[in-house]
């Protein structure tokens, strides 16, 4: 199982996302578990395809084609204003 959390405005919009993912090893990425949640979610994966999230797993920042492994924690971040 993957685990996803997501943050921010993205954790309102993925209120009703189930929050673990079976997982087929060499086949599960960031991207493909965005992909996954357009079916059901789209306006969830509206929010993900911004060009400002970014995708951490096992809280390392990573880019969106990482091959995901059972067990991993894949967190969807989005951008961060401040000042």
């Amino acid at each position: 199982m993957i685990d996803l959390l997501f943050f921010g405005r993205l954790g309102d919009l993925a209120d009703e996302v189930d929050r673990s993912v079976a997982c087929i090893e060499g086949r599960a990425t960031p991207l493909a578990i965005r992909e996954w949640l357009a079916v059901d979610h789209q306006d969830l994966a509206n929010e993900l395809s911004e060009p400002q999230v970014l995708v951490s797993v096992n809280k390392m920042i990573v880019k969106w084609n990482q091959p995901l492994f059972d067990g991993d924690e894949l967190a969807f971040l989005p951008p961060v204003t401040g000042g």
